[in-house]
């Protein structure tokens, strides 16, 4: 049992911690990306301005968030070889490949096409504009799924063969298309666009509500900045909703795999310690590990069952069967392979909880705001007349009705950053004692030259650095967010292809930044 100050600890906390911060901004990348290509296509369309101040303000946050992600997970690259030597080793044949297509094809897809779209605004044609914000779209979701993909084998490896007690490489389209990396993918990719969905509708619920209050104090709003809002608000909504929906759908087929992968997981996560027929579903436990049984339990009978293998009556291996078998397995005390059962059942619990209700806010919202009810005649009408933003069928739904409808709305730009944390706490905890499931144990791939201490060391100072990135990232989130669109910035007004010859003054102005 390892201690407190083990190196294979503090080894894992650093790179708990590490991990955590690098995927609060992952999420927002990959789904601020598509956003902002979807507004920019549509302002393509239809020509509109607030679709180009929209693309132009989203877009801004989507580069703060990528760059901070790019400088984060930098860190978790080093780590491998540095406090994971012994892993780099065992799994270098396997996990080499896909991290090797992941620099080779993503970043170079993220990495080119960001630059020319950030450069290009007046210099590339509209739909070539376009065509690269697309490609770093698609540049984030390749390099998701490939990160993926070498995660998946660590929880379930395929395609490869055991020589001279290393695994090698044996069908790398295995690794890449088996199960578990598909549904992960789905699921991170999904749940990355309800983050995305979230933070796009919590800031542009406070512009307007900020917007309405100014307006009922008898000030003066700007109406292209409203009507920018408001877009975004139901861009937000719908993202929110529809991968919300999706996320459920993919939720349910992991998990299925998982029942079957590491059971050990899963009853961990529901707080089951015993194989149940008819298994109940946890509504609240409070586990004790001493004891092997839960102190509080409020469930209902069936569910769990259902939701495992879509049979109410199936039994679901519990906590105590499955570690008692993985003992008769690999050798040992069932006690050694026991996860953090209340840490498990309660990130499980927090993971849904978080990201139900930010979903479930915006299925709300999407309902409120259709036909524009929700923001009826918004900020468009008599300097006199202060509107109801909450109006639906022309009837206002109350004050108090309405004060926490907008706070909900703002509120939830957090919620799924919480939940995505918790769900990685999730997923690799209650795969422990295991670094790779079934072949490599976490003490045995931590680094042999390196000490408790010097470890020690480093998890501080990437703490403190991390801290540092952290005031810095809130910072310019709140200065960018804050400020909303600039107006005054107008779009191309002309196709580069439609221009006459330049100019030598055209030819030898200096290549600027366009935000």
């Amino acid at each position: 049992m390892p201690t407190p100050m083990s190196p294979d600890v503090i080894d894992r906390w650093q790179f708990g911690i590490t991990t955590v911060y690098h995927y609060l901004f992952v999420p927002l990348t990959i789904s601020l990306a598509g956003i902002t290509a979807g507004l920019e296509t549509a302002w393509v369309r239809t020509k509109q301005d607030k679709y180009f101040h929209a693309t132009k303000f989203w877009g801004k946050l989507f580069l703060i968030n990528m760059v901070m992600g790019v400088v984060t997970g930098l860190v978790q690259e080093f780590q491998f070889g540095m406090n994971w030597s012994a892993y780099s080793r065992f799994v270098g044949d396997i996990f080499g490949a896909p991290l090797a297509m992941e620099a080779i094809i993503a970043f170079f897809f993220e990495s080119t096409f960001i630059g020319l779209w950030m450069f290009g605004w007046d210099k590339l044609p509209r739909r070539l504009h376009l065509f690269c914000i697309w490609m770093v779209s698609l540049g984030t979701v390749l390099s998701a799924y490939f990160i993926l993909a070498a995660n998946s084998w660590m929880q379930h490896p395929v395609g490869y063969r055991m020589e001279h007690g290393r695994p090698r490489l044996t069908d790398f389209s295995e690794v890449l298309l088996q199960p578990t990396a598909v549904f992960a993918a789905l699921h991170a990719l999904t749940a990355a666009f309800v983050t995305g969905g979230a933070l796009v509708t919590g800031i542009a619920a406070w512009h307007l509500w900020r917007a309405k209050r100014t307006q009922a104090r008898g000030g003066a709003v700007e109406p292209g900045r409203i009507g920018v809002m408001r877009t975004s608000l139901r861009v937000g909504l719908a993202v929110l909703a529809v991968a919300g929906f999706a996320t459920v759908l993919d939720a349910d087929a992991l998990g299925k795999l998982m029942v079957d992968q590491q059971p050990l997981k899963m009853a961990a996560g529901e707080g089951l310690w015993n194989t149940a027929a008819n298994a109940p579903f946890s509504l609240f436990a409070v586990p004790n590990a001493g004891q092997h049984q839960n102190s509080v339990d409020i469930d209902i009978p069936y569910v769990l069952s259902f939701l495992a293998h879509s049979n109410p009556h199936t039994p679901v291996t519990g906590i105590n069967n499955a570690a008692s078998a993985m003992a008769a397995q690999y050798g040992g005390a069932p006690g050694d392979y026991l996860p953090n059962v209340p840490l498990e059942y309660w990130s499980y619990r927090f993971m849904i909880t978080f990201g139900m209700a930010s979903v479930a806010i915006g299925v709300a919202g999407l309902w409120l705001t259709r036909n524009r009810r929700w923001i009826a005649q918004a900020f468009v009408t008599r300097p006199d007349e202060v509107p109801n933003l909450m109006l639906t069928r022309n009837r206002p739904l109350g004050p108090v009705l309405t004060k926490w409808a907008w706070r909900a709305a703002i509120w939830t730009l957090g919620f799924p950053l919480i939940a995505n944390s918790f769900g990685w706490i999730f997923t690799e905890t209650g795969r422990q004692p295991w670094v790779v499931y079934g072949l490599m144990r976490t003490a045995d791939a931590v680094s042999p030259g390196v000490s408790a201490g010097e470890m020690l060391t480093t998890l501080i100072g990437f703490t403190f650095l991390y801290g540092i990135l952290a005031v810095i990232e809130v910072k310019l989130m709140v200065k960018y967010a804050t400020a909303g669109p600039r107006l005054d910035e107008q779009p191309p007004q002309r196709d580069p292809r439609l221009r006459g010859p330049s100019s030598a003054e055209d030819d030898d102005k200096i290549l600027t930044f366009a935000y």
